[in-house]
């Protein structure tokens, strides 16, 4: 009965509409069941997580498309988000995706509370109309396990009140995606006889280039013998190898080679800097660390000179 009506609370009544649409994409989905299953096993029980959705927005059409974690600690049982790491996270994300903009977060749990509400309070300070993503990682109905809200201030015993508004959603998907999240409900269903499309398609082109190697391995042994004299020389065949042999070529024209090693350097650049970040991510994760020590060991020496002096 305390859930319910802490529930009734922040739920606007039926008669409210919402008046945003919303195209939600799998892989932020997939983002947040990551993220919660990561954090349970680090921490050895469910914990709530929170993380911000960033997507396009078109007027009142919503097109969520990704997400990213946020930090967040609990204070007096109030949770406190860390508006620095967001800022950081928001600046490294706008250098990736500059076309996105910030559109609401999302949490874990069932239906919205007032810990819900204080938490909206926070984000509407950075989106003004922010909406929130509830995945119940606990639910076993056959459909996805997720809602969506946006608040809306309505008149509460005369006070304006922050209330929440259940919002529908479709999901969008794009051939990429499709084809990925195919292939993880494959993998992780642990049935060893059935295949997604990627894998189907790699296992193709593998067996394709196995069985090419093969053959030239063998065209290769065969002109080999014919040089040493062990059988007898075919012209034949060696016309069919130098046919075949100038197709090559066409792999060794400037025009193939200036672009295959652009392509090489771009994800070698790409590689590069994302060992930066890291870097760079670690860095200051350990001067923090570091000058929060200090400050305490500095509060404890005047502290210990106050005795003694």
């Amino acid at each position: 009965m305390e859930v319910e009506e802490a529930t009734e609370n922040v739920m606007a009544s039926s008669g409210v509409t919402c008046s945003i649409s919303v195209l939600l994409h799998p892989l932020v989905v997939m983002n947040i069941s990551e993220h919660w299953t990561r954090v349970r096993a680090q921490e050895g029980k469910a914990q709530q997580v929170i993380g911000a959705l960033i997507g396009k927005q078109k007027g009142r059409n919503l097109e969520i498309m990704n997400s990213f974690e946020l930090v967040y600690t609990v204070i007096s049982e109030k949770t406190v988000i860390d508006r620095d790491y967001y800022n950081t996270k928001e600046e490294q994300f706008k250098q990736v995706f500059s076309d996105m903009d910030f559109l609401g977060w999302y949490t874990t749990g069932g239906a919205p509370t007032e810990s819900d509400i204080h938490v909206h309070r926070q984000i509407c300070e950075i989106n003004e109309s922010p909406v929130i993503l509830k995945l119940n990682p606990f639910t076993r109905n056959s459909d996805l396990p997720i809602t969506m809200y946006e608040s809306v201030i309505d008149l509460v015993n005369g006070e304006a009140t922050m209330l929440f508004v259940e919002l529908s959603y479709t999901l969008a998907t794009e051939e990429a995606e499709r084809i990925g999240v195919d292939h993880v409900a494959r993998m992780s269903s642990g049935d060893s006889s059935e295949s997604s499309q990627v894998a189907e398609q790699l296992q193709a082109q593998h067996s394709a280039v196995k069985m090419l190697a093969s053959r030239v391995r063998i065209i290769l042994e065969f002109i080999r013998a014919m040089e040493r004299g062990e059988v007898p020389r075919s012209h034949e065949i060696l016309r069919e190898a130098k046919a075949l042999t100038n197709r090559l070529p066409v792999l060794n024209s400037s025009y193939f080679q200036g672009e295959y090693y652009t392509q090489y350097n771009d994800v070698l650049l790409q590689t590069y800097l994302a060992s930066i970040t890291k870097a760079c991510h670690d860095l200051h994760q350990f001067v923090t660390k570091f000058n929060i020590l200090c400050d305490r060991q500095g509060v404890v020496g005047r502290r210990m000179r106050g005795l003694f002096f």
